[in-house]
């Protein structure tokens, strides 16, 4: 089964025991979460070397860092699509968007 995946906003549901709420919140917490922010684990998430670059250089910046941080952060699952999600209200703010599926799955 395919889940697609934006960056986490809100609450998160700690020791969660589905694995397959798990994976989807790990891998919404990586995309929300920029390298450095989280104490005792500095290089979880993404590094975000596209920051303050034209679209056109940002977007494969941006789809190797996501690709690269779900295959080392969360190996449960498989990337299938990363999309950008542009913020209308917000011109200039893209976020990712990816489209997954659980390792061993349906």
């Amino acid at each position: 089964m395919e889940y697609t995946v934006k960056p986490a906003q809100g609450h998160l549901k700690l020791n969660e025991t589905d694995p397959v709420a798990a994976a989807l919140q790990a891998v919404a917490v990586l995309l929300g979460t920029r390298q450095g922010e989280a104490p005792l684990f500095r290089e979880f998430g993404l590094a975000q070397r596209f920051l303050d670059k034209p679209l056109n250089v940002a977007r494969p910046l941006l789809l190797l860092e996501v690709k690269e941080a779900i295959e080392k952060f969360v190996p449960q699952v498989e990337l299938l699509a990363v999309d950008l999600a542009v913020d209308d209200s917000n011109p200039g703010r893209v976020q990712p968007v990816v489209r997954i599926r659980i390792k061993g799955g349906d």
